[in-house]
Protein backbone atom coordinates (compact mmCIF):
# COMPACT_ATOMS: atom_id res chain seq x y z
CA UNK A 1 0.00 0.00 0.00
CA UNK A 2 1.59 3.40 -0.77
CA UNK A 3 1.94 6.10 1.95
CA UNK A 4 1.14 9.85 0.88
CA UNK A 5 3.90 12.44 2.37
CA UNK A 6 3.11 16.15 2.53
CA UNK A 7 4.99 19.09 2.20
CA UNK A 8 4.14 22.37 2.76
CA UNK A 9 5.94 25.50 1.89
CA UNK A 10 4.60 29.48 2.23
CA UNK A 11 6.43 32.05 0.02
CA UNK A 12 6.02 35.48 0.21
CA UNK A 13 7.24 38.24 -2.32
CA UNK A 14 9.36 41.03 -0.71
CA UNK A 15 10.02 43.09 -3.74
CA UNK A 16 7.20 45.88 -4.25
CA UNK A 17 9.09 48.77 -4.61
CA UNK A 18 5.90 51.03 -4.31
CA UNK A 19 4.37 50.32 -7.94
CA UNK A 20 4.04 46.65 -8.32
CA UNK A 21 5.00 45.49 -11.15
CA UNK A 22 3.86 48.64 -13.16
CA UNK A 23 7.14 47.62 -15.69
CA UNK A 24 9.83 44.85 -15.74
CA UNK A 25 12.31 46.80 -13.55
CA UNK A 26 9.92 48.42 -11.76
CA UNK A 27 10.07 45.69 -8.95
CA UNK A 28 12.47 43.38 -7.11
CA UNK A 29 12.18 39.48 -7.71
CA UNK A 30 12.83 38.92 -3.82
CA UNK A 31 10.97 36.38 -1.72
CA UNK A 32 11.39 34.69 1.46
CA UNK A 33 10.45 31.04 1.64
CA UNK A 34 9.38 30.08 5.44
CA UNK A 35 8.57 26.50 6.30
CA UNK A 36 7.39 25.65 10.31
CA UNK A 37 10.45 25.80 12.65
CA UNK A 38 13.41 25.85 9.79
CA UNK A 39 15.23 29.22 8.87
CA UNK A 40 14.02 31.01 6.01
CA UNK A 41 15.82 30.93 2.64
CA UNK A 42 16.10 33.79 0.81
CA UNK A 43 15.42 33.79 -2.72
CA UNK A 44 15.55 35.94 -5.72
CA UNK A 45 15.36 35.24 -10.01
CA UNK A 46 19.21 34.77 -11.49
CA UNK A 47 20.39 37.82 -11.85
CA UNK A 48 20.29 37.40 -15.98
CA UNK A 49 16.65 38.19 -14.64
CA UNK A 50 17.50 41.04 -12.65
CA UNK A 51 17.86 39.35 -9.81
CA UNK A 52 19.81 39.58 -6.36
CA UNK A 53 22.53 37.66 -6.97
CA UNK A 54 23.51 37.10 -3.20
CA UNK A 55 20.25 35.17 -3.01
CA UNK A 56 18.77 31.55 -3.91
CA UNK A 57 17.10 31.35 -7.16
CA UNK A 58 14.95 28.41 -7.79
CA UNK A 59 17.27 26.71 -10.66
CA UNK A 60 19.75 26.48 -7.31
CA UNK A 61 17.92 25.16 -5.59
CA UNK A 62 16.70 22.37 -7.54
CA UNK A 63 20.16 21.36 -8.15
CA UNK A 64 21.01 21.16 -4.79
CA UNK A 65 17.91 19.16 -4.24
CA UNK A 66 18.63 16.82 -6.77
CA UNK A 67 22.53 16.58 -5.03
CA UNK A 68 20.93 16.35 -1.14
CA UNK A 69 18.85 14.03 -2.22
CA UNK A 70 21.62 11.66 -3.53
CA UNK A 71 23.85 11.95 -1.13
CA UNK A 72 20.81 10.65 1.54
CA UNK A 73 19.98 7.98 -0.50
CA UNK A 74 23.90 6.96 -1.11
CA UNK A 75 25.10 7.52 2.77
CA UNK A 76 21.68 4.90 3.54
CA UNK A 77 22.84 2.58 1.08
CA UNK A 78 26.18 2.51 2.35
CA UNK A 79 25.08 2.08 5.80
CA UNK A 80 23.10 -0.84 4.65
CA UNK A 81 26.35 -2.18 2.79
CA UNK A 82 28.80 -1.83 5.23
CA UNK A 83 30.83 0.75 3.53
CA UNK A 84 32.09 3.57 5.66
CA UNK A 85 31.98 6.92 4.16
CA UNK A 86 34.34 9.30 6.07
CA UNK A 87 33.82 12.53 3.85
CA UNK A 88 31.10 13.41 0.97
CA UNK A 89 30.91 16.56 -1.23
CA UNK A 90 29.32 17.25 -4.49
CA UNK A 91 30.12 20.11 -7.18
CA UNK A 92 26.37 19.84 -9.16
CA UNK A 93 26.16 21.46 -12.35
CA UNK A 94 22.43 21.73 -14.34
CA UNK A 95 21.95 22.83 -17.59
CA UNK A 96 19.21 24.37 -18.89
CA UNK A 97 17.76 25.50 -22.16
CA UNK A 98 15.84 28.74 -23.16
CA UNK A 99 13.22 28.64 -25.93
CA UNK A 100 12.55 31.83 -28.17
CA UNK A 101 9.49 32.64 -26.51
CA UNK A 102 11.33 32.86 -22.75
CA UNK A 103 10.44 29.83 -21.15
CA UNK A 104 13.34 27.23 -20.15
CA UNK A 105 13.80 24.18 -19.00
CA UNK A 106 16.74 21.75 -17.66
CA UNK A 107 18.18 19.35 -19.91
CA UNK A 108 20.31 17.20 -17.19
CA UNK A 109 21.86 17.82 -13.97
CA UNK A 110 24.79 16.11 -13.28
CA UNK A 111 25.83 14.89 -9.96
CA UNK A 112 30.14 15.31 -9.14
CA UNK A 113 30.25 13.33 -5.77
CA UNK A 114 34.09 12.82 -4.73
CA UNK A 115 33.48 10.40 -1.82
CA UNK A 116 35.65 9.46 1.02
CA UNK A 117 35.24 5.37 2.23
CA UNK A 118 37.36 3.48 4.62
CA UNK A 119 38.66 0.62 3.01
CA UNK A 120 40.28 0.41 -0.75
CA UNK A 121 38.75 -3.07 -0.96
CA UNK A 122 34.77 -1.46 -1.05
CA UNK A 123 35.72 1.01 -3.93
CA UNK A 124 33.83 -1.14 -6.35
CA UNK A 125 30.57 -1.07 -4.80
CA UNK A 126 30.57 2.29 -3.41
CA UNK A 127 30.85 3.61 -7.24
CA UNK A 128 28.18 0.68 -7.68
CA UNK A 129 25.62 2.35 -5.16
CA UNK A 130 25.28 5.90 -6.61
CA UNK A 131 23.12 4.06 -9.47
CA UNK A 132 20.72 2.78 -6.89
CA UNK A 133 20.84 5.79 -5.09
CA UNK A 134 19.77 7.77 -8.28
CA UNK A 135 16.87 5.49 -8.74
CA UNK A 136 16.14 5.81 -5.47
CA UNK A 137 16.11 9.50 -5.06
CA UNK A 138 12.78 11.03 -4.95
CA UNK A 139 13.36 14.55 -6.55
CA UNK A 140 15.21 12.65 -9.72
CA UNK A 141 12.55 10.22 -10.21
CA UNK A 142 10.06 13.25 -10.31
CA UNK A 143 12.28 15.40 -13.14
CA UNK A 144 11.68 14.68 -17.01
CA UNK A 145 15.30 15.15 -17.27
CA UNK A 146 18.05 13.05 -16.77
CA UNK A 147 20.10 13.25 -13.75
CA UNK A 148 23.81 11.91 -14.29
CA UNK A 149 26.79 11.23 -11.41
CA UNK A 150 30.20 11.07 -12.35
CA UNK A 151 31.69 10.25 -8.91
CA UNK A 152 34.97 10.06 -7.57
CA UNK A 153 35.98 7.11 -4.63
CA UNK A 154 39.08 7.78 -2.56
CA UNK A 155 40.18 5.94 0.32
CA UNK A 156 41.06 7.20 3.34
CA UNK A 157 45.02 7.44 3.43
CA UNK A 158 45.64 7.06 -0.22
Amino acid sequence: MAREHEYQTNLVWAGNKGSGTIDYRSYDRSYVISIDHKPDIFGSSDSAYLGDKSRHNPEDLLVSALSSCHMLWYLHLCSENGIIVLDYKDRATGKMTLNADGSGQFTEVVLHPRVTISEAADRDKANALHAQANSLCFIAKSCNFPVRHEPECLVDGN
